[in-house]
């Protein structure tokens, strides 16, 4: 409860709690994936609301030690049993329709459930005693009321009625009188009211109620043995409740889960084996009119920054409170494309430590809590205002050396800090991510949208402003803080961009170095295949030309012409054998003219498997292996029919985006080919602004083009100066 109250998840999960049938902890045991299957399933159907069972722990306690149970506690069974059954009855499908088919009532139990009804009462007709027994005190009953009515019907018993209802107190009945009713009634005095009245039993009801307590004792007497007799049966079947009220208490967690989920609209987000955290479109649930957060903390230390009141913490407590429902399987209102880690612990360390009764300052209890992170494993840890209550360069240093030892011991950190020295010192560090709560700075208040990947300012001033200090005393703060002071803030925020850009260039850079580096091996191992090959094949040819020389020896050694002229055509075949295998096809050049499947053309350029070629008029990429040298060919000007089919996918646009130069001008050009034979007059080209060198080299292409008639920038709703519009 305490980590939920940190969070500010109380009000939500008592919602939550409201919907179980009795109290229980928020955590399941046994297998979280088995419990979001059956959960998943248990969406797709409707089904009514478990009743209200009371904790039945000490009466499983007392059956074990052969003791009687009450017929209400029997009660409490018979409905755990009887709602077990009804679920029974829809046979639902899957995994969780097949958990609860394992359930057999014995026959014994059966009875038992018949011998209640839906109020919880016992039925008369289980036992003729019974039957006999309340007759008798209904005919009681009926005479007290009669005689009831008779003395209150007396004339002169109208002074001292108070009003004319027969009223029940301490299960027993009686009139409302004022004082001196004695004169005409006696009767024993069992209560006063308010307005000092008083309630008096008749004493000539005296027998009839002898007669009452007679029959009511004797009831009671066999409504014990029959529980008696009850709870030996269920002695019996010990293990088989203890079964069905586990069970009971796990689909009571299902079907609370299921009916908060569909009453709130909300979602179920799985946890997976990675410890990141993807929250897209998270809303907390204690914020009245929130602005939707999306967050990627993939990395060890997250690191928030950024303006006073704009939202920082709670972006902190969203993190923290995502994975604390997650873990728990708590629907929550988010996006599904979410993506929450496991973590064994969620260690929120918000709050001021400082402490009068335990002697402790605000910063020795921050060193306290961070000493005995020192001990955890796999734990998700939210820090807000980590240097709260020292000096901020000192505590700058010691943070940034802890920090990086406790991502080491697989320890997940969220920080919020307004000093921007540890940022400036943790933003080069491979396992932290930046992000900066955002000002509207025109007009003057936090927007409670945040950026990742910068370093954000504090806006101190504009927020005491904000909240009603006077202009002049800020003015006066933002002399006494001077322009270096701020020029520096400036230059610790703009490094530790500059060098996050100078980062993502150089792996970036890194990653061409890899590409590079894998081309070189294959290009190595091709080489050795080929010469492998042409090993093999010099190997080949020297065991003809041997056997070739071998047969022109024996056709010299022979004797008669026959033989002679039998070995030198063995010879011949064998040297003419050699001279066949020998001959390779000379692969396709530049200019050749080919045939490419029924229609002729001409070898532009080549590229890896792949040439361009012009066929009448249109400019195509095909596989070489699909091509054929023939003879020279005359080029015709005007277009004409080409039997090559239209692309599958065919689209007016192109998204260059992230793309090396090389692979994007192949890119196009392939693209620009099936739009021409698409039919397409005009298509868009998307290469974004960035550096200006992949929008230069797009347009050098086009320059180029035979079939490209001009080319211009996009409209501003289409792209503007990151997208070209081509003419084709």
């Amino acid at each position: 409860m305490d980590l939920e109250n940190k969070l500010d998840l109380t009000d939500f999960l008592d919602r939550l709690r409201s919907l179980f049938a009795r109290k229980k902890p928020l955590a399941m045991e046994g297998d979280s994936t088995i419990h979001r299957e059956m959960i998943g399933e248990l969406m797709g159907h409707s089904f009514k609301a478990p009743p209200p069972v009371e904790d039945l722990s000490t009466q499983l306690r007392h059956l074990q030690k052969e003791g009687v149970l009450t017929l209400q506690e029997i009660f409490q069974f018979v409905k755990i049993v009887n709602y077990l059954l009804y679920l029974q009855s829809l046979q639902l499908p899957g995994a969780i329709g097949h958990w609860l088919a394992s359930l057999q009532v014995p026959q014994e139990l059966e009875e038992i459930l018949g011998s209640f009804d839906e109020k919880g009462e016992l039925r008369s007709e289980i036992d003729e005693r019974l039957v006999g027994l309340e007759r008798g005190l209904s005919q009681v009953r009926e005479e007290i009321g009669q005689k009831m009515q008779a003395i209150i019907n007396l004339p002169k018993m109208g002074g001292y009625l108070v009003d004319r209802q027969i009223h029940y107190i301490n299960g027993e009945e009686a009139l409302l009188l004022r004082g001196g009713f004695n004169h005409l009634l006696k009767g024993s005095i069992i209560g006063r009211s308010s307005g000092g009245f008083f309630y008096v039993v008749p004493e000539s009801l005296e027998k009839l109620k002898r007669r009452e307590a007679e029959l009511l004792s004797r009831i009671e007497e066999i409504r014990y043995e029959i529980a008696k007799d009850m709870s030996r049966k269920l002695q019996r079947w010990q293990r088989f409740l203890e079964f069905a009220n586990r069970t009971f208490d796990r689909f009571d967690h299902y079907q609370a889960r299921v009916r908060f989920a569909k009453e709130w609209d909300l979602i179920f987000v799985d946890t997976t084996e990675k410890r990141e955290i993807y929250l897209e479109n998270f809303i907390h649930p204690a914020i009245d009119n929130p602005k939707p957060v999306t967050i990627d903390f993939s990395k060890k230390i997250l690191l928030i920054t950024g303006v006073n009141a704009g939202g920082k913490t709670m972006l902190l407590k969203s993190i923290l409170a995502a994975a604390y429902m997650a873990k728990y399987l708590i629907p929550m209102r988010c996006s599904p494309k979410s993506r929450i880690g496991r973590f064994k612990e969620i260690i929120p360390i918000i709050e001021d430590p400082q402490n009068v009764k335990n002697d402790i300052s605000t910063f020795a209890g921050r060193m306290l809590e961070f000493s005995r992170l020192f001990q955890k494993s796999g734990a998700l840890v939210g820090v807000d205002e980590i240097e709260l209550g020292t000096d901020s360069d000192e505590a700058a240093t010691l943070f940034k050396v802890v920090l990086e030892e406790l991502s080491k011991r697989e320890i997940k950190i969220a920080i919020t800090t307004h000093h921007k020295r540890l940022a400036a010192l943790m933003a080069s560090h491979d396992e932290v991510e930046l992000v900066a709560a955002m000002y509207d700075e025109e007009r003057g208040v936090p927007t409670y949208q945040f950026l990742q990947g910068i370093i954000g300012k504090s806006y101190a001033f504009e927020t005491a402003k904000r909240y009603g200090i006077p202009g002049n005393i800020v003015q006066r703060a933002v002399r006494e803080y001077g322009e270096d002071q701020a020029k520096l803030s400036e230059l610790i925020e703009r490094g530790s961009q500059l060098e996050k850009e100078l980062k993502e260039k150089r792996e970036v850079l890194e990653r061409e170095l890899q590409e590079v580096q894998r081309a070189r091996t294959l290009l190595e191992e091709e080489r050795h295949s080929f010469h492998e090959k042409l090993k093999e094949e010099k190997a080949k040819l020297h065991a003809i030309y041997s056997e070739a020389i071998e047969e022109a020896k024996r056709a010299i050694k022979a004797k008669e012409e026959r033989q002679i002229h039998r070995h030198l055509t063995k010879a011949a075949h064998k040297v003419k054998e050699a001279k066949l295998q020998s001959k390779e096809p000379e692969p396709i050049q530049v200019g050749d003219s080919v045939k490419y499947r029924k229609t002729r053309a001409k070898v532009l350029s080549i590229k890896g498997r792949e040439a361009t070629i012009e066929a009448e008029g249109l400019r195509l990429r095909v596989p070489l292996s699909e091509l054929k040298r023939v003879g020279e060919i005359k080029m015709k000007p005007k277009r004409g029919r080409v039997s090559v089919a239209p692309p599958k996918s065919l689209s007016v646009k192109l998204d260059l985006h992230g793309l090396r130069v090389d692979e994007a001008l192949e890119k196009t050009d392939r693209f620009l080919s099936d739009a021409l034979l698409a039919g397409f007059d005009e298509v868009l080209i998307y290469h974004g602004i960035g550096t200006g060198r992949l929008a230069r080299a797009v347009r050098e292409f086009l320059k180029d083009h035979p079939r490209v008639r001009a080319f211009h920038d996009a409209p501003p709703n289409m792209g503007g100066f990151g997208a070209t519009v081509v003419e084709l």
